[in-house]
């Protein structure tokens, strides 16, 4: 039910008023946290995505995904490549290219086959997850390159300016691997408690939402199996504010 109850009237076995007070009543609750601060969360792939602005080279943003449970974004369609475009990336600060262009290290490599009047290649998936992965169309080349360098590290550009995004405009390069580029990193949605705190699969915990009295279990990065505490007003207190992130914690507000 969504009405908060003050009190209700019962009457009890000996025919006596038993009065019942609760100020937290059970509702559904809508879940919209499923990644850390600083991610974007994508319903489609059940994936978690974030722009590092460090530059780095393809090898140290590899690791650096690594290290946050992911890897270099790879993408599985045209519709998640779309929200990718379409999301401000809070670019504000470093950058490493032009104001109006962003490119991001992705986890893409383009092997080279033949290098006579043209570089000749195909593109592969650096580190091989799921096969049913969407593969970039021909590169535009780096100008960084080395002759001897037989693999090369995609960057997706995309542009800043909004109306730029919203229409998908965004290009493919195939840049030399060690130089240093802001990177994209994706890795699986998952469980966030009121604390934002990550949650491994199994454990319970307190969803991030409005409600500090629902404890759920993490599955698959959605909770379920919830419970709800309802708390009894606090005594001897007429005005009160409950702690928006304690269970049954309240501030007694009256002189």
């Amino acid at each position: 039910g969504k009405e908060n109850v003050d009190s209700r009237h019962n009457r009890g076995r000996g025919g006596e008023t038993t009065r019942f007070h609760t100020v937290n009543v059970a509702q559904p609750v809508r879940f919209s946290r499923k990644c850390p601060t600083g991610w974007h969360h994508y319903e489609g792939t059940a994936s978690c995505y974030r722009v590092y602005l460090n530059g780095e080279n393809y090898w140290d943003a590899v690791q650096t995904c690594q290290r946050v449970n992911g890897s270099l974004a790879t993408f599985t369609a045209d519709q998640e490549l779309r929200f990718i475009l379409a999301q401000e990336w809070d670019l504000e600060e470093k950058t490493f290219v032009r104001k109006d262009q962003r490119r991001f290290w992705v986890g893409y490599q383009y092997v080279i086959t033949n290098r006579n009047h043209s570089l000749e290649g195909h593109w592969e998936v650096a580190y091989k997850g799921s096969s049913e992965v969407f593969l970039p169309p021909d590169p535009i080349f780096g100008t960084a390159m080395s002759e001897n360098e037989n693999v090369l590290c995609a960057q997706l550009q995309c542009f800043h300016f909004p109306t730029l995004r919203h229409h998908g405009l965004h290009s493919w390069y195939a840049e030399n691997c060690y130089e240093k580029s802001s990177f994209l990193c994706k890795r699986s949605q998952t469980c966030v408690d009121i604390k934002d705190n990550i949650v491994d699969e199994g454990y319970y915990f307190t969803p991030k939402g409005n409600d500090p009295c629902l404890s759920c279990t993490c599955h698959n990065g959605e909770p379920e199996m919830c419970v709800a505490a309802l708390c009894e007003r606090p005594q001897g207190c007429q005005q009160y504010r409950k702690d928006p992130k304690e269970c049954c914690k309240f501030t007694c507000l009256d002189p």
